[in-house]
């Protein structure tokens, strides 16, 4: 059958119909937003400029700030603009690409913190070895494999996508253009495509989750070996991950692990994994690691000091 396709463009519904609401909402998100800028960049500078660059761990958890960065930005500005509009639109060409943005830097973060927990683990349960294991060539090609695994992913979600006719209607009950909700608007049968497109979403959320679940449970069983000392640094690291998997892998777990069904709900819950876990996990990562902290007090401590002397 030939492709019929006469969307060029889709409406969003937004986050609610209330313009007193979007507008409290504006506000809201817009300062959400900055904190997701500044916060993630404080830490991307401080870490880059700073000896712990060198540090397996900060090494990854830069990155990771970087793609929260470009994960928030995939939707954010356009959700933030749109609070003010009155046709919330977007073109098919970049519903698509919003979709690949979406996808692409979600599944990098998920296999990230993946990372970063294989890191914590090699680090506790095996610290005589860890810079022999988690030397640079081996973060790089993981940090690598991160990327490539992100593109995989949604470059299969868009294809799925794109060879779907749309004839109408085009308005998406949603903020972004997210995949269940692009397939309800397709003019044919789309079961085969939810049941492929919950597969690779939910096989990689759930199976990360599940991976994460275990290492740091060999990783708090090996900490009864440790010194108090020990298990007190260990955990303070490790309870910062966990808060990030947590809030994270939660929504993502009920957005795609199920059949290809949309709720009222469902934009609600993506806020949390779009913009509110990008703008936690700098506070997470800084409040209750003394290390970053350190690191930022003696780095802006030194750069205001300079730039006071120069004066």
């Amino acid at each position: 059958m030939e492709k019929i396709n006469n969307v060029t463009e889709f409406i969003f519904w937004g986050l609610s119909q209330s313009p007193e609401i979007e507008k409290v909402c504006f506000v809201v998100f817009s300062f959400f937003y900055i904190i997701i800028l500044l916060g993630n960049l404080l830490i991307m500078l401080t870490v880059c400029l700073s000896n712990l660059f060198k540090s397996p761990m900060y090494f990854f958890l830069s990155f990771l700030s970087f793609v929260d960065i470009c994960y928030s930005s995939v939707t954010a500005p356009k959700m933030i603009v749109d609070l003010l509009a009155k046709d919330k639109t977007i073109s098919y060409v970049g519903c698509m690409l919003q979709l690949f943005g979406v996808h692409f830097f979600g599944c990098t973060e998920i296999f990230i913190l993946t990372v970063m927990a294989y890191d914590r683990y090699v680090a506790i349960c095996k610290p005589l070895h860890y810079m022999t294991i988690m030397n640079r060539e081996t973060c790089n090609k993981m940090l690598l494999g991160t990327w490539v695994g992100g593109f995989l992913h949604s470059i299969i979600q868009v294809a799925l996508a794109v060879q779907l006719p749309f004839c109408g209607p085009n308005e998406i009950d949603h903020y972004f253009c997210d995949v269940h909700p692009v397939l309800k608007l397709a003019c044919t049968e789309t079961y085969i495509v939810g049941v492929v497109v919950t597969a690779n979403s939910g096989t990689i959320a759930l199976g990360s989750f599940v991976i994460l679940l275990i290492s740091y449970s060999i990783i708090l069983v090996s900490l009864r070996k440790q010194s108090a000392e020990g298990r007190r640094k260990a955990l303070s690291t490790c309870g910062s991950h966990i808060a990030v998997v947590v809030i994270f892998f939660g929504p993502c777990t009920f957005m795609y692990m199920r059949p290809d069904t949309t709720f009222s709900e469902d934009k609600m819950v993506a806020v949390f994994y779009t913009i509110i876990t990008p703008m936690l996990n700098p506070l997470i990562y800084t409040l209750r690691n003394a290390e970053v902290k350190n690191a930022m007090k003696k780095l802006w401590g030194r750069h205001v000091f300079l730039e006071a002397k120069g004066k």
